[in-house]
């Protein structure tokens, strides 16, 4: 019955998957990095199935080391900030990155980050060209990276319709959705969805410190919104948020544990992933060298290759030798140290097909910085894998890969050569963690839709019925209190209080009777 009722399901979301007329669709793509590769792969998907896509792209900061980039075919606009703000932006990014290697990422240095996205945003906002233009090409609808505070801003700016992509776990930031803390763990606190008492009390506690968190985060942005937006009507960003018409969340319930979702929440993970082509012969004649003993991949991110450490690199390339399988590793061979002499079984590279390796049958492992679109990758061909975390999301990421047995996980600090290496081996000849990793594959790959279909076919309804006002609770407008039924709390309260006020005076009346009724009785 199963097969059945996925083709009924199939054939009552093919009216929205198929396209009446095309969208006018912006995508706003302010985010180097990862956060880049994702929104330029959703702009893609969307100019292929038929809309008209232009992109704004920050070009200054792409933060992509040896990046190739392909031929698209949407529009793209792209725009330099000033250039004493991309030196600055330059020079405390390398400091963040060097402190997250050394294994100080801080809270204090995301904040310092989010306080230059802000004068970015602040450069693009003065800009009343590239403004004036995009107002003017009257876009049917914005797609927003939401890790980037900015883009809901321009959209509100432009006075337009948008939809969300989420790069992170449905936990990174609030937008709505219904979180029981005895089950939904909050971002960084490094719990699963099952909970003891402590963990639910250590959860709770939580709470409360990921809200003053992001209160901070979304404060970065008071002094810019100040700025472009007059007295009256100045967004609040956490209400901002959830104005967007959808969420797309790079996750999958393959590698994320299970809550509730909202009808305007829909979970894309698998994006990334493409056609698998032969890798090039260069990476076959390396795998042939190691027969049947198979290879490792390891790619620590798009942001890393340029910035590892000596120490690391060496307990790594140590650690690595202790292997029997073939390793290649996306390390700059540029920077690789002259006094390091690299191990015979290690081939680096500037630039590797990641997906196509990862779907290599000869692979046995793959060593991650855990970011979601690797992750994701990693999945989707079914690989263990040991991972490596630095900052933002990626010890969550992590968590949930060991939680879920697809893997282990260890701190940036702790890398010994002896340590690394045993936890490479440890993945690769325990079999349990390449059965789950399958098992977590098949999840990935039996859903009914393909998550460019569910992009696709969502973001065709939502342009076809003129928003998804329909799609959004009620509570998006209500007052916390009423939320939470404070109000009908403090009403029932006071109505208890009262009653049993009025009470405790007639029964102290009535004694007061009986006891007058018995002095009478006396007399």
């Amino acid at each position: 019955m199963a097969r059945p009722q996925a083709l009924l399901l199939i054939c009552s979301l093919l009216p929205g998957l198929l396209l009446s007329e095309a969208g006018k669709i912006l995508t706003l793509s302010l985010v180097g990095g990862s956060h880049h590769l994702l929104m330029d792969r959703v702009s893609q998907i969307l100019q292929d199935h038929g809309h008209n896509v232009t992109v704004l792209l920050q070009r200054a900061n792409l933060l992509l080391a040896g990046f190739k980039e392909e031929e698209k075919s949407y529009q793209a606009i792209t725009w330099l900030p000033p250039e004493d703000y991309n030196k600055e932006f330059k020079k405390y990014f390398d400091f963040f990155l060097k402190e997250a290697l050394a294994g100080r990422d801080t809270f204090e240095n995301f904040l310092k980050y989010m306080e230059l996205q802000g004068l970015q945003c602040s450069h693009l906002l003065k800009r009343n060209d590239i403004m004036d233009s995009l107002e003017n090409e009257n876009f049917d609808l914005l797609f927003v990276d939401a890790f980037d505070l900015c883009s809901p801003l321009v959209a509100e700016k432009l006075g337009k319709p948008f939809v969300s992509v989420l790069p992170t776990t449905f936990g990174y930031m609030d937008f709505g959705l219904p979180s029981p803390l005895s089950y939904v763990p909050v971002f960084n606190s490094l719990l699963s969805d099952r909970m003891g008492f402590w963990d639910r009390v250590k959860n709770f506690l939580m709470f409360f410190d990921f809200s003053v968190k992001q209160w901070q985060t979304h404060s970065t942005f008071d002094n810019i919104i100040k700025e472009h937006f007059p007295e009256g009507s100045r967004p609040v960003l956490s209400h901002l948020l959830k104005k967007a018409e959808l969420w797309f969340v790079n996750t999958d319930f393959a590698f994320d544990f299970a809550q509730p979702l909202l009808p305007n929440t829909v979970y894309v993970g698998g994006l990334m992933a493409k056609p698998v082509k032969a890798v090039p012969q260069e990476f076959e004649n390396f795998i042939a060298k190691f027969g049947d003993s198979g290879f490792v991949l390891v790619a620590l991110g798009s942001l890393i290759s340029n910035y590892s450490s000596h120490e690391l690199l060496k307990e790594m390339n140590s650690a690595f030798a202790h292997l029997p399988q073939g390793v290649i590793w996306r390390c700059k061979p540029s920077h690789w140290p002259k006094d390091i002499s690299l191990a015979a079984n290690v081939k680096i590279v500037d630039w590797l097909p990641q997906s196509d390796l990862l779907a290599h049958p000869r692979i046995r492992l793959f060593v991650t910085h855990g970011g979601l679109n690797s992750i994701m990758e990693a999945i989707q061909h079914g690989v263990p894998m040991v991972g490596i975390p630095l900052f933002g999301d990626q010890p969550e990421n992590l968590f949930r890969i060991e939680a879920k047995k697809f893997g282990v996980s260890i701190q940036v600090k702790q890398i010994k050569a002896e340590t690394l290496a045993l936890k490479m081996k440890q993945v690769i000849e325990d079999k349990r963690y390449k059965s789950t990793a399958v098992a977590a594959s098949i999840i990935r790959r039996s859903h009914p839709l393909t998550p460019s279909q569910r992009l696709v076919g969502w973001t065709n309804h939502i342009l076809q019925t003129g928003g998804a006002a329909h799609l959004k609770p009620y509570s998006f407008q209500q007052s916390w209190y009423q939320q939470y039924l404070l109000d009908v709390f403090l009403f029932l309260l006071v109505v208890t209080l009262g009653t049993m006020w009025l009470c405790g005076k007639l029964l102290g009346m009535v004694a007061r009777w009986l006891c007058g009724a018995r002095k009478l009785k006396k007399a």
